[in-house]
């Protein structure tokens, strides 16, 4: 299973590390809308389905707004609204938590990321929990996560790392794409 919570910083600057270097990376397999890992890294667009060790995930749109149901973010920043949805595509019930997903801008700043607001599933019930797990046999969620970024950007990414029960990374997954402006 993977563990996230515990791993942040590495992920973070893993993460940060790849989003600059492989970006425009074009030797990904890639078959339609569906997006496999090639040499532990996979990059798609919105609405691909990427392929994950346990679950397939989408990133369905996005947009950035000044505020979300009566969430407003701290002063300079704007929110990033994301729809995705995960499909459990493993043996077994799949623990998730909203921050297996991280944010990423246009910026060559280390903390250029952002993790999903906390608790922001008492806003709406159409944010996905802090926790929630997706059953076997195809068991899914589709929902918002919502990140507090600098106002001001449009380009984005989302990203989700493998982390094994042995503390060993897998495959890095990124999405990008241009957020619509909603405000």
């Amino acid at each position: 299973m993977h563990s996230l919570k515990h791993t942040r910083t590495y992920f973070s600057i893993l993460a940060a590390a790849l989003c600059l270097t492989m970006a425009g990376c074009g030797s990904l397999k890639k078959t339609g809308d569906d997006i496999y890992p090639h040499d532990g890294y996979a990059q798609g667009d919105l609405g691909d389905v990427m392929h994950t060790s346990w679950f397939d995930f989408s990133v369905n749109s996005a947009y950035v707004t000044d505020e979300y149901e009566g969430y407003a973010p701290a002063a300079g920043n704007e929110l990033l609204v994301a729809e995705i949805t995960v499909r459990n595509t493993f043996d077994d019930d799949v623990p998730m938590f909203d921050d297996d997903f991280q944010a990423q801008w246009n910026d060559d700043a280390d903390d250029a990321y952002s993790w999903p607001v906390e608790d922001a599933a008492s806003y709406s019930d159409d944010v996905l929990p802090d926790e929630y797990t997706l059953p076997k046999d195809n068991g899914r969620a589709t929902g918002l996560l919502l990140f507090e970024v600098p106002a001001g950007n449009d380009e984005f990414s989302i990203s989700f790392q493998e982390y094994f029960e042995d503390d060993t990374t897998g495959d890095l997954f990124f999405v990008y794409f241009t957020a619509e402006d909603r405000r």
